[in-house]
């Protein structure tokens, strides 16, 4: 008969290596828009207008749009 620790372990080293994964792509320097909004306190709108003029410029622009943290920073102070 097979303990449950048997079954269970395999289990949680997966889970282990699927955790260690999440944390290494997991970059809090690059932002979305969503989260320029909660970060900057101005609305979608008004972040989209700016991407639109120039004077907010994606690092990635294919798919999702990324910004980096320092150049959303530089931004904001004018």
């Amino acid at each position: 008969m097979t303990h449950i620790s048997e079954i269970l372990h395999p289990i949680f080293e997966r889970l282990e290596k699927i955790e260690s994964l999440i944390r290494k792509t997991d970059n809090p320097n690059l932002m979305t828009i969503k989260d320029l909004v909660q970060y900057s306190r101005l609305s979608e709108p008004t972040i989209r207008r700016s991407i639109m003029r120039g004077t907010l410029k994606p690092f990635k622009e294919d798919g999702k749009k990324l910004f980096r943290r320092t150049d959303v920073d530089k931004w904001l102070q004018g």
